[in-house]
């Protein structure tokens, strides 16, 4: 392909996911409070309040534009990855719809993971910290914003595994490096899990921290198979030669 059809390839990729994002944003526009509702569980089904006029087309929008964002992120991932799939070699494109499948049910597992196991015992834990000196009058933007951000941010620390595997199959780090930088990798979890965690709850924060790095040690396993496989397949290969 030339310069400027490889620019147009990137333009059509580019109009399909838009137009995923407009449709998604749609679909979540009208299923807005639906989406609200379930937001407010962990919470106890807190009753939340707008200050000023424009805050519940606010509310509504950025659920739209969060529940866009999950709904076509396969699709969007579909299309980053057929544009790139022409530079890859035959037996690596074979794997691309698995590839994808992983990033849509590892992103899945940091949200769910988020709404059933990390933001119920938060929250409780910020409300019990006014203990009877305050009561609470929350903001809907605010909590939605809370919500939205934390469970997508966990979503993509799910994908730390894809992310690492990607990493050695391009051969910019190996499993050997990984096993030999834990200590990094713990205090990089620790960090991650305190700006994601909704509070600084040591508790909620171990829930976090708990996960990322069971994802860490699943990531130099897959990383492992992934090289002792392609040492096996490079010595059958100089095998052959030498024959």
């Amino acid at each position: 392909m030339t310069y400027f059809q490889h620019l147009e390839e990137l333009r059509r990729r580019i109009i399909v996911s838009a137009i995923a994002l407009v449709v998604a944003f749609a679909v979540a526009w009208l299923f807005a409070w639906d989406i609200l509702a379930i937001l407010k569980n962990p919470a106890g089904g807190v009753t939340l309040n707008y200050m000023s006029p424009m805050e519940p087309f606010l509310v509504r929008f950025k659920l739209a534009m969060f529940g866009a964002v999950i709904l076509a992120l396969p699709v969007i991932l579909f299309e980053i990855l057929s544009f790139a799939s022409p530079a890859l070699k035959a037996k690596e494109r074979r794997y691309t719809i698995g590839i994808l499948v992983m990033i849509v049910l590892f992103f899945a597992a940091g949200v769910i993971f988020g709404y059933r196991v990390i933001m119920p015992p938060g929250i409780r834990w910020l409300f019990n910290v006014a203990g009877t000196q305050m009561r609470p009058v929350l903001s809907a933007n605010q909590y939605v914003t809370f919500m939205g951000w934390f469970m997508i941010g966990l979503g993509v620390s799910f994908e730390t595994p894809i992310f690492i595997w990607m990493l050695v199959a391009l051969g910019v780090v190996t499993p050997e490096q990984l096993v030999k930088q834990w200590r990094w990798a713990v205090i990089i979890i620790l960090l991650a899990a305190s700006i994601i965690t909704p509070d600084w709850s040591p508790v909620t924060m171990t829930l976090v921290a708990i996960p990322m790095g069971i994802l860490y040690i699943l990531s130099i396993l897959l990383a492992r198979f992934t090289t002792r496989r392609r040492r096996a397949a490079a010595a059958t290969l100089e095998a052959a030669e030498a024959e």
